[in-house]
Parts: C-alpha cells; sequence; structure tokens
C-alpha cells in the first residue's frame, strides 16, 4: 500500500490488474493517479479547462484526450469514439459541485449558469451531473463512480440526490452513496466528500463495501520549509498576534475580537491536528509562526506525488480542484478486490 509520500516515477512498479477506466471533469488528475496506483490502466481523459488540460497531458500522457465540455463530448458520434472507450471497467468524474457547498450559496444558485474561469463556457452546475449520467448511458462502463461534496447528502440537496440515483437506475445501474473522509484513508486531511459508486446491473456485482480506518497523519508529522511571511502592517497578522488555542481560523478571531463574520477561510494549520479540506480558495497560515504553509505542505496534504509538474500553475488551485490520489486509491483498490478478482 502506497504512502501519501510518493512520486510519479513509483507508478512504473505498480503491478497492472487489466482494469481500464476513463476520467471525466479530470482537473488535475488526482483520480487518475489514485487509480494507476491501483494497477489501473488510463485510457483518457474530458477536461474543460485548457490550463487543466495541458498540465493534465504532461503528467499523465493520455491516450485519448478530450479537450472540451462534457455536453460537446456527448454529442460526438458514437462512431467516432475510440473502441476502447467501449470497454471500461471503470468511468471516473467528479462534476463541478460548488453549488452543493455548504460553505457556498447552495440554493440561491441552483439552476443558475456560471463561469468558472476565463475562457470556459457557461454553465449549470446542477446539470452537469446529469450530463455525466448521460456519458455513462452511452458508454455503458461495467462500473461508475463520481465524486462529490459533503453538502449533496445535507438538506434540500437530498432531492437532488434521489434524482440521480433514479436516473442512474433508469440507464441501468445500481447505485451506493459513501460520504468517506480521507484522514481515514491515509491522506493528511479532513476531507470529507461523497461518492457515488455504480455498477451494472446485468453483471450482477455484490453492494460494495467501504470501511477505512487509517491513523491520522498531523500536520507536525511532515511539514516542512515555510511559505511567505505575513506582512507586519497587515490585518492579518494583526489579528493573528490575538490568536488563542481555541481558535482555528482567522475568523473565529475576528468574531471574537472584532464582532465580524469573515476570514473563515483563512486557516491556522496546528501541528497536533490533521489538517482541514484543502480548497482552492483557502489560506492556510501556520499556528505558531507567521508564516504561510509552505508549498511542499500542500502538495503533501493532497497527496499529491512530489515530482508532478504543475507548470508554474498555483499549485494549491491544481491540488484544491483535484481528488486526493491516495484516497481515490484506496477506494480503487476495493473496486478491484471486490468487483473483479
Amino acid at each position: 500500500m502506497v504512502g501519501y509520500k510518493w512520486r510519479l516515477s513509483d507508478l512504473k512498479s505498480v503491478e497492472r490488474n487489466g482494469l481500464k477506466v476513463f476520467s471525466t471533469f479530470s482537473c488535475g488528475g488526482g483520480s487518475s493517479m489514485g487509480y494507476k496506483l491501483a494497477g489501473f490502466e488510463l485510457v483518457g481523459n474530458c477536461e474543460i479547462d485548457p490550463q487543466m488540460m495541458k498540465i493534465y497531458r504532461k503528467n499523465h500522457n493520455p491516450q485519448h484526450s478530450f479537450l472540451m465540455d462534457i455536453r460537446k463530448f456527448n454529442k460526438i458520434p458514437l462512431s467516432e469514439l475510440p473502441e476502447a472507450l467501449f470497454d471500461l471497467d471503470v468511468f471516473d468524474g467528479s462534476p463541478p459541485c460548488s453549488v452543493f457547498s455548504i460553505s457556498g450559496e447552495r440554493e440561491d444558485a441552483w439552476g443558475k449558469e456560471k463561469t468558472f474561469r476565463e475562457g470556459q463556457a457557461k454553465q449549470s452546475l446542477d446539470d452537469l451531473f446529469f450530463e455525466y449520467l448521460d456519458a455513462v448511458e452511452r458508454l455503458k462502463p461495467k462500473t461508475f463512480l463520481a465524486e462529490n461534496v459533503k453538502g449533496m447528502i445535507i438538506g434540500k440537496a437530498k432531492g437532488y440526490v434521489k434524482l440521480v440515483i433514479e436516473r442512474a437506475k433508469e440507464i441501468g445501474y445500481d447505485v451506493q452513496v459513501f460520504l468517506l473522509n480521507a484522514a481515514t484513508m491515509g491522506v493528511p486531511q479532513r476531507r470529507e466528500r461523497v461518492f457515488f459508486i455504480g455498477r451494472r446491473k446485468d453483471l450482477d456485482l455484490p453492494p460494495l463495501h467501504l470501511a477505512f480506518n487509517e491513523p491520522p497523519i498531523l500536520y507536525g508529522e511532515f511539514r516542512s520549509g515555510r511559505g511567505s511571511k505575513l506582512t507586519e502592517t497587515s490585518k492579518t497578522y494583526r489579528r493573528w498576534v490575538k490568536r488563542r488555542p481555541s481558535d482555528n481560523t482567522i475568523g473565529d478571531i475576528t468574531k471574537r475580537t472584532e464582532g465580524k463574520e469573515s476570514n473563515f477561510n483563512t486557516v491556522l494549520v496546528k501541528n497536533s491536528l490533521v489538517p482541514p479540506t484543502l480548497a482552492s480558495n483557502s489560506v492556510f497560515i501556520r499556528y505558531d509562526e507567521p508564516y504561510y504553509i509552505s508549498e511542499r505542505d500542500i502538495i503533501l496534504m493532497q497527496s499529491f506525488p512530489l515530482d508532478y509538474d504543475f507548470m508554474g500553475a498555483s499549485t494549491q488551485y491544481v491540488c484544491g480542484m483535484s481528488v486526493p490520489p491516495i484516497m481515490m486509491n484506496r477506494i480503487a483498490e476495493q473496486i478491484s478486490n471486490q468487483w473483479f478478482k
């Protein structure tokens, strides 16, 4: 079992299991790396963001790569798609999920079109899961796996989950929904994510059992180097010096000292705790010294390989938009062992 400190070069020694996976909404390839570590063959990917695709191709060299919106991918005639896409063991994807995040607008954002980054087409993000399932219906993989935020199973969003499951049943799949915490799976991060895992009904595969209990990895066990130093004239520094042991974010400090509800995404990272969720827009400051965490810390928190080539892009953005490879590795191992061995 590979640990969170690993390199892409380690993939050369992984024993192949003969299983094939295709990844959609692939971002930096966190999921793809997890499957590869479990012995899967990466057939290809689909990604809308040109910068992400450039980085993905550099690190993964996919055989069949589609730089496009999944809606456009779904309109490609089946006769024009590679044969390998019709013999998939797993169809993977992480449909954009910010409208379901418990820290976002949630219900107010549902049904509205949004542009994520410059150059992208506008998309109604709560429709993309169904576009993903349309692709599943077209390609008919043996199984599918879709990752999303915890907010999908909270409150009114539960109705959306019901629609997803009903749609999957319509196209011939039984679905299980798992809430998993990366901190129990060998990742040094308290990242809770929902996984929809579907199995084609005609294959009579048994229900999947997922239970992980790996020991937590505390920040003090892997911290190294330093990011930039807080500017002593900045608001952030003036707030940081007022911290107390009970404070976990700068927001806790502003609420206590200024009565303000702000800066909760600026996290105080403590040696004695597993770091919280790494989001693309989070800010991480060390509790015990006025420095941001190092780039190496970010890579290890997300269990990305130490030799990954970010090609000048923001390390935190690429990592924060991706599934932790070791988290996906643990799931992929169970899919392989329980369904295909």
